[in-house]
Order: C-alpha cells, then sequence, then structure tokens
C-alpha cells in the first residue's frame, strides 16, 4: 500500500485575525498575508512532491478559500473536496465579533483566560475545546481517517481548534497539553501513519 499520508492545514491569516476580534462561526475574509499564507503553503507542498486525492474542509470560506489557494498553487485544482459543518472552528458564542481586549475589560482578564485556555469551560453561548472535539473527532474517524487508511493522500483545511481536536488524538496529548499547543496560520503539518492509525512521522514544513 502506498504511504498514509494525511496534510493539516490551519487557514491563512483572515481579517478578524487582525483586528484582534473572536471570530468563531462568524465568516471574515482572508487578509492579503492570508492569501499570501495559503499559496505559500501551497508551494511547500509542491515541493514536498505531494498529490493528493481527496480534499476537506469546513463550512466557512476563510478554510475553503485557504484550501482552493493551496490547490491552485499546486496545479492540484479538480481534487474531489468535502465540505462540512463538523469541521468548523470553535463557537465562541457571546464573545464572537468582541475585541479580546474588549473582552477581558467586560468580564475580567482570568474569566477570558478561562475560556480560551481551559479543556472544558465553554464562554456563554458557545462551545468549550471538549464540546469542538465532539463534534469532530467523529467525523474524522468516520470520513477522513478512512481515506488516508486506504492511501489517499488527504489535505484537510481548517481552523485552529477543530485541528486542535484532530491533532489531540494524532499525537494522544492530554487536555493540558492540546491547549498549549500554537497552530500558526498556513503552516502545513504532515503526518504519515502506520496501519494501526496511529503516528509513524510528523513534519511540520515552513518556509
Amino acid at each position: 500500500m502506498s504511504d498514509r499520508i494525511l496534510v493539516l492545514v490551519r487557514h491563512g491569516q483572515s481579517e478578524w485575525n487582525l483586528k484582534n476580534l473572536f471570530t468563531g462561526w462568524r465568516d471574515p475574509d482572508l487578509t492579503e498575508q492570508g492569501v499570501s499564507e495559503a499559496k505559500r503553503a501551497g508551494a511547500l507542498l509542491k515541493a514536498e512532491g505531494l498529490k493528493f486525492d481527496v480534499a476537506f474542509t469546513s463550512d466557512l470560506s476563510r478554510a475553503q478559500k485557504t484550501l482552493g489557494l493551496i490547490l491552485g498553487e499546486m496545479g492540484q485544482e479538480g481534487v474531489p473536496t468535502t465540505r462540512n459543518v463538523a469541521l468548523n472552528e470553535r463557537d465562541y458564542g457571546d464573545l464572537s465579533g468582541l475585541n479580546k481586549d474588549d473582552a477581558r475589560a467586560k468580564w475580567g482578564e482570568d474569566q477570558v483566560h478561562i475560556w480560551r485556555r481551559s479543556y472544558d469551560i465553554a464562554p456563554p453561548g458557545g462551545e468549550s475545546l471538549r464540546d469542538t472535539v465532539a463534534r469532530t473527532l467523529p467525523y474524522y474517524v468516520q470520513e477522513i481517517l478512512p481515506c488516508v487508511l486506504r492511501g489517499q493522500a488527504t489535505l484537510v483545511a481548517a481552523h485552529g481548534n477543530s485541528l486542535r481536536a484532530l491533532i489531540m488524538t494524532l499525537e494522544k496529548l492530554s487536555p493540558e497539553g492540546i491547549m498549549k499547543r500554537e497552530l500558526n496560520t498556513g503552516a502545513p503539518i504532515v503526518y504519515k501513519l502506520a496501519a494501526d492509525s496511529t503516528v509513524a512521522e510528523k513534519r511540520d514544513l515552513v518556509a
């Protein structure tokens, strides 16, 4: 069987990333920098000689656009792609659209830190990371992982927290460990999986 390749990429910088706003399920576009980051990710993957068989992304345009730019840069625009809400960013509920500094002024530094960095405490009207894992992981197991294990090179362009849900499983990280894990925008992570779906090899691609 061919290599079992899974590539995860967080979307390029969005307009709300730039403005330091809680984004969640809101749908801002990429910035010029975000477009450049996505194209750079495509160039890095092309340099690796990767040819994707399938791709997955979220229901949000910043992830979809990132995926399109990556595949365009690689000359692989025709890759079959599935979009699903299961891969959406964590829903920040009442924090969505707020500047992070304004949120601290309203609720306090400590409370906002708990909402952002605890595993299982959700902001008002939103999701905790545990909630995000609960909707993202089953989709990964049922839809994405089988493609990888069949030997189909698989690309996932999604969001910081939905990708953390996958990374937590792939790298067997604790709730504390995954909350400390930072994912840079537009930076591909290449996994090669063993037949039992454990990680045989992991590489971070950097320019």
